[in-house]
């Protein structure tokens, strides 16, 4: 150091003045780093410092994932079936899979937003996982394969069951119907055709959804063949206009959609129209409840009492019947029987040839006992 550098300036207060040393910088210790396991890579350095003894014996406990213990026991158990390399690979799936389920997973229909939510943070799966996940279920019938196999294919559902949010159905519906369709496909998906499980379940999920929609878009279900389903889903698309459709219209949409004219009129009524309901009660100023199909489609018998009363006097009638030809003698209630009440009536011609006597004389042994029996009946 220069002694120009010591000297004090002329003019200034002579208060002691420290001088200053150049000396070296301490470097700060560092800090302990801990190595942390990633999901593919073991040499990650983080860093944050390493818990003490005594920090580590104070640590809560973390809770192990259920469906990380079940893929885990899953393997273990079909370990010995293995290759040391299938295991190996088996294992670290297992690990990636086994954080694939949320930690809350609501229904659909109890909170909907919650269950996107979660969905959401679900990875998704690449080719070779995929691949590996189908192999462990249709080669080891290993089902957590095929629920992370569901887990993974959730969000495209949520996104096909948008699409149908027209037909004024709720969401939560449409999205469980279509994860009916999703399982459905991951249970009769072919490995080796090539093709990706989301290419295969788009068909599976679109049906279960139509099913759905057409069972309660109506009380009434109003498409029942194949030719009024497909009019059902493509009709409103390919109408240009809002108003009813014309001859050269209706003709049109049938020549896209290999049908008739007359179905495609036909369908646009069914939709055109509205559920009625048979009992209508409206106000009492209100006067949309005179036409209710309840009072123009009434029953002449739909009154209990007058049906009991009819049954009572043909029941009556009868047993009345009953008595007053049990007067008649043998022959009487037999030509009786035969004129009146068999299936096939008898001739008075055969009649006459049964018992060897005269046509005329059967004739008035019938109007004979038809007499007394008038008279038996009046009496009772």
């Amino acid at each position: 150091m220069s002694e120009s550098e010591t000297q004090e300036p002329s003019g200034r207060s002579s208060a002691p003045v420290s001088i200053a040393k150049t000396t070296s910088k301490k470097t700060a210790p560092k800090k302990p780093v801990k190595r942390t396991k990633s999901r593919d890579d073991d040499s990650t350095i983080s860093g944050e410092p390493l818990p003490t003894a005594k920090a580590q014996a104070t640590s809560p406990v973390t809770k192990t994932n259920p469906s990380t213990a079940l893929v885990a026991a899953t393997d273990l158990l079909n370990a010995d079936n293995r290759s040391p390399n299938s295991a190996s690979a088996a294992s670290k799936l297992a690990a990636r899979s086994g954080s694939m389920l949320p930690a809350s997973l609501s229904a659909p229909g109890v909170n909907l937003q919650s269950y996107i939510s979660s969905v959401n943070q679900i990875p998704v799966l690449s080719r070779e996982d995929e691949e590996e996940l189908v192999e462990r279920y249709y080669e080891h019938g290993d089902v957590a394969a095929a629920r992370d196999l569901v887990l993974s294919h959730l969000r495209f559902v949520i996104h096909i069951a948008r699409s149908y949010s027209g037909y004024g159905l709720p969401q939560g519906d449409l999205i469980q119907e279509g994860n009916v369709g999703l399982m459905k496909a991951v249970k009769r998906f072919d490995p080796t055709k090539g093709v990706r499980l989301v290419s295969f379940a788009v068909h599976w999920i679109k049906a279960e959804i139509h099913e759905y929609v057409i069972r309660n878009w109506r009380i009434v279900k109003i498409a029942t063949t194949k030719a009024q389903r497909k009019l059902f889903f493509n009709l409103r698309s390919l109408k240009k206009s809002t108003s009813k459709l014309t001859l050269d219209e209706a003709q049109a949409i049938a020549n896209d959609l290999d049908l008739t004219a007359e179905q495609v009129l036909e369908m646009e009524s069914r939709l055109s129209s509205y559920d009625a309901s048979f009992e209508a009660y409206g106000a009492d100023d209100d006067d949309s409840a005179t036409y209710s199909p309840s009072l123009y489609l009434e029953a002449p018998d739909s009154d209990p009492a007058e049906a009991y009363e009819a049954e009572d006097t043909q029941s009556s009638r009868h047993e009345t019947l009953a008595i007053a030809m049990q007067t008649l003698d043998a022959r009487s209630q037999d030509i009786l029987a035969q004129r009146w009440l068999a299936e096939k009536k008898a001739t008075l011609h055969e009649l006459a040839d049964q018992y060897d006597i005269s046509a005329e004389r059967v004739r008035q042994l019938e109007k004979n006992a038809m007499e007394k029996i008038k008279a038996a009946m009046g009496a009772q």
